[in-house]
């Protein structure tokens, strides 16, 4: 087999100090992105010498560029770049179309809630967050770790922070219970909890847990499943509809129509894992096939290129969509 021809890059820096920031303890940085790439990377004081096939020299290039440029903004030498961040970095270099990675590098689009600053990990991420900040009604639609329900929560969250809305509902339909819901244990609360945990885990990861459990007594943050939603009009709310693939037609358009004044909606799910009766449409999909191109409304499609889990879980999901795209 013909082997891919060596190309080489030269990269030097004319800022000293964040190198050893940039390089990793032991140069674990590079080892990790010379893993990640299949390059070499030699160092020479401030030169890093990149080869390997031309498309992974470019992306290291990338990679490492964006990754000096982001310590560079934060202004703090003294601080630490993890192993999360190089994979961000490197998430983002190999994006679909080589998306502009300058964003990453700038740190732009951060989400400030109360316990942290919220940032796109993907560039299919950047583009959402985009999008939540643009329309009204938003779908946010791919597989499961793209962050599409973390990132909105976030968003609903900065929005309550800074005084935008009034309150946060949060919704997702308990389709997994059926009719079994009047079987388990505790009363109305105890028995959809179990279903609307991973918005409790979002809420707490951002906000102090004795504001989110005073929000939560007040009204202010309100979870609940989403047969709760007819019959009201959610004014002054940032409202996010979550595993919405499990909503039918009816439900989808009894929701979308809840929207008061000054209010935001997201909707969000995976049209791969619709747990639906057999033969039931999807009330995400009919939707999307209606309200694309409509005023307001943003539709945005996540990929397994932005999954931020494990990379094993990234390489499982394209294997499927190739798969799925050939039968």
């Amino acid at each position: 087999m013909r082997q891919k021809k060596s190309h080489s890059i030269k990269i030097e820096f004319d800022n000293n100090e964040f190198l050893p920031l940039l390089y990793g303890h032991h140069n674990s940085n590079l080892a990790q992105i010379e893993q990640a790439l299949d390059v070499s990377l030699d160092s020479f004081g401030n030169i890093i010498q990149i080869t390997g096939s031309q498309d992974n020299a470019v992306t290291a290039r990338d990679t490492i560029e964006a990754l000096y440029q982001r310590i560079a903004n934060d202004r703090d030498p003294q601080g630490d770049l993890s192993s999360a961040m190089v994979k961000d970095a490197l998430r983002w270099a190999k994006g679909d179309g080589k998306p502009d990675i300058s964003a990453f590098a700038k740190g732009d689009g951060a989400i400030e809630t109360w316990r942290k600053s919220v940032t796109a990990k993907s560039a299919g991420q950047k583009t959402y967050i985009d999008a939540l900040t643009r329309h009204d009604v938003v779908f946010g639609i791919g597989p499961a770790g793209t962050g599409k329900t973390y990132l909105a929560v976030a968003k609903a969250v900065a929005a309550l922070k800074s005084r935008q809305v009034e309150r946060i509902v949060l919704s997702r339909p308990a389709v997994e219970a059926g009719e079994r819901l009047g079987f388990l244990p505790g009363d109305m609360k105890d028995k959809v909890d179990p279903y609307l945990r991973p918005l409790y885990d979002a809420l707490y990861d951002m906000m102090p847990a004795e504001k989110v459990d005073r929000m939560l007594a007040s009204g202010q943050i309100e979870i609940a499943p989403l047969a709760f939603m007819r019959g009201r009009t959610l004014a002054q709310s940032y409202v996010i509809i979550d595993e919405a693939q499990n909503t039918t037609p009816v439900q989808m358009k009894m929701v979308l129509t809840r929207l008061g004044d000054d209010s935001r909606m997201v909707i969000t799910g995976d049209l791969s894992q619709v747990d639906l009766p057999s033969g039931q449409k999807s009330g995400l999909e009919d939707a999307v096939s209606i309200l694309d191109n409509v005023e307001g409304i943003g539709i945005i499609r996540l990929k397994g290129t932005d999954v931020v889990r494990h990379p094993v879980v990234a390489r499982i999901l394209n294997a499927y969509e190739t798969r799925d795209t050939k039968a």
